[in-house]
């Protein structure tokens, strides 16, 4: 592969690029997200970012096509996408005896879908805007967010949850990894995901997901056997 690129501002970064629409997986800036690639048509996508920037850019798909219909039903295969996604850069790769590729990606900068393109490959592409989410490429303020709030509503969220965590790696963690790695991990439901994406800053996501934990240890939330990584 080649050196690593930094992206300095917005405007160095590529308006079109492969989108991979896949619900409740987030990649948000500085973070890395794991994926594991099978369908031909990410083999695909993989294949072709790999010669060219290396970025894909995730971004959800909406449980329901216009007018109501559930994805999935009577065939249909290209739901609709939300507006919001984040584009990231493959920074390691692998590929196994069976065919399938693991790869990570590194969160880069959340964009703002303009068009969707008519296009002759497997997956879909877009064009993007970068310049709502110019701060990504910034430093992040963290000495807004309650920590201790947030390692409290985080402990109790678990624990109603039947879900572990290594607490001497949390505590050792960062503000802004720590916020990152539970949005990215939690199993909340679609809606939320986003809203947690579309949070305009590090201390609303913080604010947003600190109110998602408390929400769903009020409404006793049915656990799940399930390691926090």
């Amino acid at each position: 592969m080649r050196q690593p690129r930094n992206y300095l501002d917005v405007g160095a970064l590529p308006q079109r690029f492969a989108v991979f629409p896949l619900a409740r997986a987030l990649v948000l800036p500085g973070s890395r997200l794991p994926l594991n690639i099978f369908e031909p048509r990410y083999l695909a996508m993989v294949d072709d970012a790999l010669t060219h920037d290396r970025v894909i850019g995730m971004i959800q798909p909406h449980n329901e096509q216009p007018g109501g219909v559930p994805v999935g039903i009577g065939g249909l295969d290209r739901p609709q996408l939300y507006s919001v996604g984040c584009l990231g850069r493959l920074v390691s790769f692998t590929e196994t005896g069976d065919g399938r590729y693991h790869i990570i990606l590194n969160g880069i900068c959340r964009f703002q879908v303009r068009e969707e393109l008519a296009v002759t490959t497997l997956y879909r592409q877009v064009l993007a805007d970068f310049t709502p989410f110019a701060g990504d490429l910034g430093t992040k303020d963290t000495s807004q967010i309650d920590r201790a709030a947030l390692l409290a509503g985080m402990k109790a969220y678990l624990e109603q949850q039947g879900l572990r965590a290594d607490w001497k790696t949390v505590e050792n963690t960062p503000t802004e990894e720590l916020v990152n790695m539970l949005v990215m991990n939690c199993p909340f439901e679609l809606p939320e995901k986003q809203a947690l994406l579309e949070a305009p800053s590090l201390h609303h996501r913080a604010q947003t997901l600190l109110t998602l934990l408390q929400m769903a240890v009020a409404g006793n939330a049915p656990p799940s056997d399930t390691t926090l990584q």
